[in-house]
């Protein structure tokens, strides 16, 4: 599939999640909530201001933040509008939302003290795209914390890349991609980034943290 053909399936697929994404009947998407608390976690570790939340959705990780550190500033951006549209209405002070593509973040260099991203970038068709916006944003010393879908080992991983993902295609999910630790790493290495955390937790997840020097 074509790059803009991966984002229109993403569009329609959350389009439609948006209405049921933060209730008892999100299906699938419930296990994002399991990301949250070790996010948080990892964002007690070290100081920040300025926080910027990559495939927010209705920002509920960003509801959490607010709520815990109602001071700081957070921005969230989404590809798709109605899920901005349903966080926006929660009216949440300090945070802004934003429509827009996250392997072309549009604010300025050196923006955030960090960046959050989770179960978002397997959706994206430029994933080194990614990599490098986050890279401009952070500012010297900022984290990238990512958690995403991942496999054990390289087979099962093609499995998922070459098989299941075709057919999650057909009943419209816009999935692209999961990854491994050294597809990651090199990624980050691209881009400018030590990784300096990876590791798998609980089910087919993977916790990443990596700096901008």
């Amino acid at each position: 599939m074509t790059e803009k053909q991966y984002k229109a399936l993403s569009v329609k697929e959350f389009t439609k999640a948006a209405e049921v994404y933060e209730t008892d009947h999100a299906g699938v998407y419930n296990m994002c909530k399991k990301d949250y608390p070790d996010v948080l976690a990892e964002l007690e570790k070290e100081p920040f201001t300025d926080l910027l939340d990559c495939g927010c959705g209705t920002a509920p990780m960003l509801t959490l933040l607010h709520e815990k550190y109602p001071e700081k500033h957070y921005t969230g951006i989404d590809l798709t509008p109605r899920m901005i549209e349903v966080a926006r209405a929660k009216k949440m002070e300090n945070v802004e939302l934003v429509v827009g593509d996250c392997e072309k973040l549009p604010f300025a260099e050196n923006s955030f003290d960090a960046v959050i991203c989770c179960q978002s970038f397997h959706h994206y068709p430029n994933v080194q795209d990614f990599f490098n916006s986050v890279y401009r944003v952070l500012r010297p010393g900022g984290r990238l914390i990512l958690r995403d879908m991942t496999m054990k080992t390289a087979p099962v991983r093609w499995f998922c890349n070459h098989i299941e993902m075709p057919l999650a295609h057909l009943i419209g999910k816009g999935d692209v991609r999961i990854y491994g630790r050294k597809d990651v790493d090199t990624l980050c290495n691209k881009a400018g980034l030590r990784m300096e955390l990876f590791e798998k937790r609980g089910f087919c997840r993977l916790h990443c943290v990596a700096r901008k020097l």
